[in-house]
């Protein structure tokens, strides 16, 4: 089984996720993540588009310092990318972009939500946060998630 890192920032696992935005109630503004807590009331959540392009990125290729939480050390540290993707109309998002190949990767690629295991917890739960993968990986990178859930 796996779990959320964060309650109500995505919703469902794979390709089928989706990452909640909020709306506020008083001018339209779109934020992300959804506000928690005190300022929640004054937010809608609202469901944002599952495809987008990639406006930036970066390649972390070594292990992050502290508070970094993901598995491994600097021996087996897996380079991941980094990088804004810009929802068309909606917001630009940064978040962790996975791919079979990083370097093939493109400024204006088309690219979609997804889920990646991070981490594992003490108890071999494995945490899911969303991440962007090329579009015309997501069916893959669906398969290799599959009996994921958050």
């Amino acid at each position: 089984m796996a779990i959320a890192v964060a309650e109500n920032l995505f919703r469902g696992s794979g390709a089928d996720a989706r990452l909640l935005a909020g709306r506020s109630r008083q001018s339209g503004k779109l934020v992300f993540p959804c506000p928690q807590g005190a300022d929640a009331d004054d937010y809608d959540v609202v469901e944002l588009a599952r495809e987008g392009t990639l406006w930036s990125y970066t390649i972390q290729r070594f292990k992050p310092k502290s508070p970094f939480n993901g598995d491994g050390d600097e021996v087996n540290f897996k380079p991941y990318g980094v990088g804004y993707v810009e929802l068309p109309g909606q917001l630009i998002v940064e978040g962790r972009i996975v791919a079979n190949d990083l370097g093939a990767l493109r400024i204006g690629q088309p690219m979609r939500v997804t889920t990646e295991a991070y981490r594992t917890t003490d108890a071999g739960e494995a945490v899911l946060t969303y991440a962007f993968c090329p579009a015309d990986e997501a069916h893959r990178h669906e398969q290799a998630n599959e009996g994921d859930n958050s």
